[in-house]
């Protein structure tokens, strides 16, 4: 689901928010700078309102424990190329595999095996829009016993390409490796790739075809879901005929299929990750302001020395006791500048910083701030407060009963003139990708399952009926772009359905809801 913009408006901030396993949701950022300020800024802030009895505080779920929990990745915005220019496009990296060889002038291994990756890439989200534009179509027309042109046209441009497409990469690293001494390890590369593109080609289509369920099974309809599955099966037949183990078995666990399905994404995708240089600066900040408490509470113990001193011998009971109380004195008095020392500084200093490179030329495109903050050191601003006043349950939660506030802040500083450099200029934008884990918030959850009794109103027997105990975690969003001219901050409330075994479901109890600033 990802918050819109007005149509006089580009889209800067996309936002998308699922569940990506029973522990784990994912935040999925789109940072799309327009190009009319050098840096573009991103503001993420995220409340979670904690039930009291999941247990969960500064003591149970530290700083530290919380980024462990934390999974964060960035990556460059995939090209979004269509078939046509996939095919015939000066930035497609088919293309450029074929030029090389007309050119007679491979490139360094690396370059080619880059283009085959980025080749893999992009073909999965053509593919994939391919597929949600097929699922679109056919709902349009369930009950339609003849399958209307434009659906008919749709699914035949995209297997013709599709089948195009693979054909002509399959020619041109044949091609290479023939005419070029190229290392074992970029054929290798390049046989991998191959397979990927296979098994992309393989999951979307046989998704458009389950997806034709809702559709009739008449005729025209069935030649349809048949010419589809036939790319399927060619593929499937082509991998078999390699002896390559990611062939689905109706019977068997396929095992083997699954790891190397996701063992081909991560090699191909690898080539969009940034690298990432993570430090604390704040801690640096830390041994400064401690040093001064240190500093100050032995200037307060040389005082008390001194004082001491001057009324009373050195040898004396008195002068004894006052240079005891003052040490204690001084030892308490540092610990509490300390504390305060850390909570003022808290509330102006991020706690992580995060350093965003190219990991090509290592070449600096942006830095990441981080913190977190509990309980009373977070305000919730009254138009967050508000998403939540939709019924008397969440009404009387806030204040009536207890729960607990964790905040998570996040700002993004894009270089916007490094994104044009990269990928001949065909990356538009960053992903941001958060997963938190809450696996340590189901500690303290009681079963999911429990019996009550029941009694029939006939013949007044008793029996068992099963109930389900879950939890409810309310999260807010808000986020904000500053991008030279454009500035936009959109607020959404998500609820998350708890129990001990994980995330059951999610659902959104606000849509996205957008403020542009004049």
């Amino acid at each position: 689901m990802a918050d819109g913009a007005t149509a006089q408006e580009p889209e800067l901030f996309e936002t998308r928010l699922d569940v990506h396993d029973r522990k784990q949701f994912e935040l999925k950022l789109e940072y799309q700078p327009s190009g009319t300020d050098k840096q573009s800024q991103y503001f993420v802030e995220t409340t979670l309102f904690i039930p009291r009895a999941l247990n969960i505080g500064p003591d149970t779920w530290p700083r530290e424990a919380f980024y462990a929990d934390l999974h964060n990745y960035v990556r460059l915005s995939t090209p979004d190329l269509t078939f046509e220019q996939l095919c015939h496009g000066a930035q497609s990296p088919l293309v450029q595999l074929e030029q090389r060889l007309v050119t007679g002038q491979p490139g360094p291994d690396t370059e080619l095996v880059y283009d085959a990756k980025m080749l893999g890439c992009i073909m999965r989200g053509t593919l994939r829009r391919f597929t949600r534009t097929m699922k679109q179509e056919c709902a349009n027309c369930p009950g339609e016993t003849e399958a209307p042109s434009p659906v008919f046209a749709l699914a035949r441009g995209g297997s013709e390409s599709t089948k195009a497409l693979l054909h002509r990469y399959r020619s041109v690293i044949e091609a290479l490796g023939v005419r070029f001494p190229l290392g074992e390890k970029t054929r290798a590369a390049l046989r991998l790739v191959d397979e990927y593109l296979s098994l992309l080609v393989e999951h979307y289509f046989r998704r458009v075809v389950v997806q034709m369920d809702s559709v009739p099974k008449s005729k025209p309809w069935l030649d349809l879901r048949r010419e589809l599955m036939d790319v399927v099966v060619a593929d499937e037949n082509y991998r078999r005929s390699l002896a390559l183990p990611s062939v689905l078995e109706t019977r068997g666990d396929n095992e083997e299929y699954s790891h190397r399905v996701g063992f081909l994404k991560k090699f191909c995708q690898n080539i969009l990750f940034l690298k990432v240089l993570r430090s604390s600066p704040r801690k640096a900040w830390e041994e400064v302001l401690f040093a001064i408490a240190a500093g100050s509470a032995m200037a307060f113990a040389l005082g008390v020395g001194l004082f001491a001193q001057s009324r009373y011998p050195q040898a004396s009971f008195n002068f004894f006791v006052i240079a005891v109380v003052g040490y204690m004195l001084k030892d308490r008095l540092k610990e509490s500048l300390r504390r305060v020392m850390s909570v003022y500084m808290g509330r102006f200093l991020y706690e992580r910083t995060t350093r965003i490179l190219d990991p090509v030329t290592r070449d600096d495109m942006g830095v990441c701030h981080e913190k977190i903050d509990y309980g009373d050191a977070v305000v919730v601003p009254d138009d967050l407060q508000q998403l939540r006043v939709r019924d008397d349950l969440i009404a009387v939660t806030q204040g009536e009963l207890a729960e607990t506030v964790v905040r998570y802040r996040k700002k993004i500083v894009l270089n916007s003139e490094m994104l044009p450099r990269i990928a001949d200029g065909m990356v538009s934008g960053v992903t941001d990708i958060i997963r938190l884990n809450v696996d340590r918030l189901l500690h303290d959850m009681d079963d999911p399952e429990f019996a009550l009794d029941y009694v029939d109103l006939e013949d007044f027997s008793v029996d068992k009926v099963t109930m389900s105990k879950s939890y409810r975690l309310d999260i807010a969003f808000r986020f904000s772009v500053d991008d030279g001219r454009h500035q936009r901050t959109t607020m959404r409330l998500i609820r998350l359905v708890l129990d001990r075994n994980g995330i059951k479901r999610m659902n959104e109890l606000t849509a996205a809801c957008a403020v542009t600033a004049p």
